[in-house]
């Protein structure tokens, strides 16, 4: 029986999901160990999981239960957001469970499936849990075929609903992606799959469509009649790190461009939905991606880069090519700048520029929407020389927040006009921190909510933006730029040919 006294629109009251397994394949992996573990440790600590919830770890690893506990404590008391307590922590662990197996290991699988049932019972979970590829993209075939022999995937042999979490890169080009799409969806029910972008999961991007479609203030000039152009920015200042072969078989249009930052421009350039179901914000996020016209010149429209030695923050940086495990006549890109178009009634006419870069002087993710300059008529020109364009900025990280950049009389007897900023950050203006990406997202997946993952044919689309990029360049060799720099010299010179510069980030 549910609660008399909530309904169904009440969003103030917490979710939480039906009793329930989270199956991490790749446990012992960086992803879970920095991420989900520690979202599952602030989701318990929140009061946000159901009684009985267990989290079984799958990976090739000799261990007992005893090592898992230690190695999931471990990486809760580095990665948890909310305080550390011992109570919160001793209740969760108890529900741990670790099976110790390789994806190509029949045995080890129908292991799993014992366990699952073993489960059903104890904890009282009825078949429901949620399977988390925190693997390699080339083991997803292996574990989908073993999911489906072992009739784990299926819903009416489990007597639960069944769900599959799959991260990025989903897939490495449109063939192959339109390939992953189609076995996962033979092995679950498509509504049961969960493409995660972690970005999505972060407040601020979600903040988005609060900006939008919550005032009256900033949607009427949210069209190509006052806005001039758009930047999307993510910057960040370390490295590869330890995802050399990854890393170079993908470059930053694969890694980044085709999920984060094409699903940041579907946000910004999508109409209002005409509610907040799933399916009618998937469907306007598409109609953007369908609407994305790639530059005539792709050469000139475009900029590829790879770092060089150099300085950032004080320290000395290596170039990619020096970089652990890289081949030192590698192409691959560190630095990537488009610039885009979207084909419809609202947007004909505004560029989007896109950049996303490794070594950069620091880490920050941004929209800047830059207005077009008012006439300004009755002003001398000589009034108005230190006044830029009109900018709204919504800082996605780290410093949480949005700037509103407009012009103001400096103080004094001449009629000096400068730019002046409104800054409002998360931090200051909330007493509750922000939840971490992750944490939203694993809660999202248990409860059942898809609204901040995208579907197979988001994925698809942003693929047919990308390829063609990809295409263009082929056989080319990146454009130069040292850490610490803020990408190639050429990038400055895309903008400037246009009459526009780079916001400074």
């Amino acid at each position: 029986m549910g609660n008399p006294l909530r309904t169904a629109q009440d969003r103030r009251l917490p979710r939480i999901p039906e009793p329930c397994a989270l199956v991490i394949f790749g446990v012992t992996g960086d992803l879970s160990r920095k991420k989900l573990i520690p979202a599952v440790y602030d989701l318990a600590n929140r009061g946000l999981l159901p009684p009985g919830f267990v989290v079984v770890g799958f990976a090739r690893a000799d261990w007992g239960e005893g090592d898992f506990e230690s190695l999931a404590c471990d990486a809760a008391k580095k990665g948890a957001r909310t305080p550390w307590r011992e109570d919160v922590w001793q209740r969760l662990s108890s529900q741990f469970q670790f099976v110790p197996g390789s994806f190509d290991n029949d045995d080890d699988f129908d292991k799993l499936a014992e366990t699952l049932d073993e489960l059903r019972e104890r904890n009282g979970i009825a078949g429901n849990t949620a399977f988390y590829f925190s693997i390699p993209p080339a083991a997803f075939p292996l574990v989908l075929n073993q999911l489906n022999r072992t009739g784990l995937a299926d819903n009416s042999k489990t007597g639960g609903w069944r769900r599959v979490v799959v991260e990025k890169p989903f897939g490495n080009d449109l063939a192959t992606a339109v390939a992953l799409n189609q076995l996962v969806d033979d092995v679950f029910n498509p509504a049961d799959v969960y493409r995660i972008d972690h970005y999505l999961g972060k407040e601020t991007v979600q903040n988005i469509l609060a900006l939008r479609f919550a005032n009256s203030l900033f949607e009427p000039v949210w069209n190509s009649k006052y806005v001039d152009s758009v930047q999307i920015t993510m910057a960040e200042d370390v490295g590869i790190g330890t995802r050399a072969a990854f890393y170079d078989a993908s470059g930053a249009a694969r890694d980044v461009l085709q999920n984060h930052l094409l699903q940041l421009l579907a946000l910004v350039g999508m109409e209002e939905p005409t509610s907040f179901d799933p399916q009618e914000v998937r469907a306007e996020k598409l109609k953007v991606l369908k609407a994305i016209s790639l530059p005539a010149d792709i050469a000139k429209g475009s900029v590829r880069g790879q770092y060089l030695p150099g300085w950032v923050a004080g320290e000395r940086a290596v170039g990619y090519l020096e970089e652990k495990n890289i081949p030192p006549d590698s192409k691959t890109e560190t630095y990537v700048a488009v610039r885009l178009g979207i084909q419809n009634r609202r947007w004909a006419g505004v560029p989007f520029y896109v950049r996303v870069g490794k070594r950069m002087p620091r880490r920050v993710t941004e929209i800047a929407i830059l207005f077009k300059k008012a006439p300004h008529l009755p002003f001398d020109p000589a009034d108005v020389e230190m006044l830029g364009n009109n900018q709204l900025v919504i800082r996605v990280q780290p410093d949480e927040g949005v700037v509103l950049k407009f012009g103001s009389k400096v103080p004094g007897t001449a009629m000096e006009v400068r730019d002046i900023a409104m800054d409002f950050q998360y931090g200051e203006a909330f007493t509750e921190s922000s939840p971490e990406a992750y944490e939203r997202l694993v809660l999202d997946v248990l409860i059942g909510d898809r609204t901040l993952f995208p579907d197979a044919a988001e994925v698809e689309q942003s693929w047919r933006v990308i390829d063609p990029l990809e295409a263009a360049w082929a056989g080319t060799t990146p454009e130069p730029y040292r850490a610490g720099e803020w990408g190639p010299r050429a990038a400055d010179e895309m903008l400037a040919r246009e009459g526009r510069a780079w916001r400074r980030a």
